[in-house]
């Protein structure tokens, strides 16, 4: 009896996950929703398809440059001020988006909107990190994550259905209403947190603002001219490839040489075998999964014939996120019993195996097959994406889960950017000739990917009381690299 009523989380945490998961949705929506309206941006504007590309790539960049300072204002202004400053300037740059004039103040909203988007998505899990504790990390990593893969299948079809039954500024202004409901009930249910009981406030980093979030935004915007060129050797590539891992290489060096002001990450996290390990790993998991889920469609379009649109490819990859959301609650659960590594090593296997069974699909090929191979990988993946994050939440002290929050993300971020990226190359170069050979080589690149998971997988903690002992705080003494047991 006692391990049952252990097992359930109590109702506070029910609702907090609840109206995190809220707020947190528009974001993870709001990158593929508007991705598909690139038609009809064109037209309405009058503008060329590349200008209009800014309106998604603006938002990213915008994102992924505000990551890292969140780690520092969490500490500096509390997680419940800074939750809800974030959703009111997402919403803020929702609301400017659907009343823009032209071209211009649409791309300016939309940085104002990843910006916000930029403070709120690290704070869905540092929030629910720090409610949950180490013993319940990954019951509540596995609802969440329940509700990642959402964003990829649902973003287009909520925005196929809003281009075809509403004006297009509807795909930002739909944000005011879901967000105006998660704003009032986080301030009744988000805690109330005092940044300056908890940690001393501490200056920012500027320096290291000024290295890491640029330079993790050029990286992401050279995959994404690779991801539409499909070419790596290209000025629009290696121009902002070459500076994003030279000013991330310079961010590292001054991460360890900085004294008088605490970095906005210290790299030392990842003398932590474990740290290391879960990050990677959960990076990894990014590449595979974005890689089948936009080579999916490409597949079912050119292949099988199956119809375009926004609604379709929704659709067409919707078996992949159904395995991820059925998986990924009960990969959380036992993995606070069982540990990372053994769920993390099987659900690798059965994603190995079914990326294999991608490698032999042909043009013939009935959907059911398909289907059923991506709901398998999906599943698979989710037995890997919950028990790692949960892993990393038991290896990190309260005061670090901002950090890795950040890191966590960043590395989802860019590895969904790598596989996108690899997939357009590969489509573009293996398949001029034959394209069943281009996407057989996506397969192939899948299969390799999630080899390298199962490696990486092997090096997590064991059961719960393995990850507590392998602490990932730098300045604890017992925080070495360790073997896994």
């Amino acid at each position: 009896m006692t391990q049952a009523r252990d097992d359930r989380l109590d109702p506070a945490l029910l609702r907090l996950v609840g109206v995190v998961l809220l707020g947190g949705i528009m974001g993870i929506l709001d990158g593929t929703m508007v991705a598909v309206a690139v038609d009809t941006l064109t037209a309405r504007f009058d503008t060329a398809v590349s200008t209009i590309g800014w309106v998604s790539t603006g938002y990213l960049l915008a994102l992924t440059a505000t990551i890292p300072v969140t780690t520092w204002a969490v500490d500096r202004f509390g997680a419940r001020r800074l939750w809800l400053f974030g959703l009111l300037l997402f919403l803020s740059g929702s609301l400017a988006s659907g009343l823009a004039w032209n071209v211009a103040s649409l791309i300016v909203f939309r940085l104002a909107q990843g910006v916000g988007a930029g403070i709120l998505d690290p704070l869905v899990l540092t929030l629910l990190a720090r409610a949950a504790g180490p013993a319940r990390a990954g019951r509540v990593m596995g609802l969440m994550g329940a509700v990642l893969p959402l964003g990829p299948v649902l973003g287009p079809v909520v925005g196929g259905i809003v281009l075809d039954t509403l004006n297009w500024r509807w795909m930002f202004l739909v944000n005011l209403p879901i967000g105006a409901v998660a704003f009032l009930l986080a301030l009744r249910v988000v805690p109330v947190d005092s940044p300056a009981e908890e940690q001393p406030q501490s200056r920012l980093d500027v320096l290291g603002l000024a290295l890491s979030g640029p330079g993790a935004a050029a990286l992401i915007l050279a995959l994404t001219q690779v991801a539409q060129t499909g070419r790596f050797l290209a000025g629009p590539v290696l121009l902002p490839l070459v500076l994003g891992a030279a000013l991330l290489v310079a961010y590292v060096v001054h991460a360890l040489r900085v004294r008088d002001v605490p970095p906005l990450i210290d790299v030392r996290l990842f003398r932590s075998r474990s740290f290391s390990a879960s990050v990677t790993v959960q990076g990894l998991v990014g590449v595979a999964s974005f890689s089948i889920l936009f080579v999916l469609p490409l597949y079912y379009q050119q292949m099988q014939g199956a119809g375009d649109g926004a609604f379709v490819a929704g659709l067409l990859v919707a078996p992949m996120g159904l395995g991820s959301v059925l998986a990924m609650p009960v990969a959380g659960r036992l993995s606070d019993r069982l540990g990372a590594r053994g769920l993390a090593l099987g659900g690798a296997v059965v994603a190995a195996l079914s990326a294999l069974a991608f490698t032999r699909i042909d043009a013939d090929t009935h959907p059911v097959w398909s289907g059923l191979a991506a709901f398998v990988i999906g599943g698979g993946l989710g037995f890997v994406g919950a028990p790692t994050m949960g892993s990393l939440y038991r290896t990190l002290p309260g005061h670090l889960v901002p950090q890795g929050s950040s890191v966590l993300y960043m590395l989802n971020q860019l590895g969904a950017s790598i596989g996108i990226a690899v997939v357009a190359v590969i489509v573009d170069v293996a398949g001029q000739d034959d394209p069943m050979r281009g996407f057989h080589g996506v397969y192939w690149w899948v299969f390799a990917t999630v080899l390298v998971i199962l490696a990486g997988s092997a090096l997590l903690p064991g059961r719960p009381e393995e990850a507590a002992a392998t602490p990932a705080d730098p300045a604890d003494p017992a925080a070495v690299p360790t073997t896994a047991h």
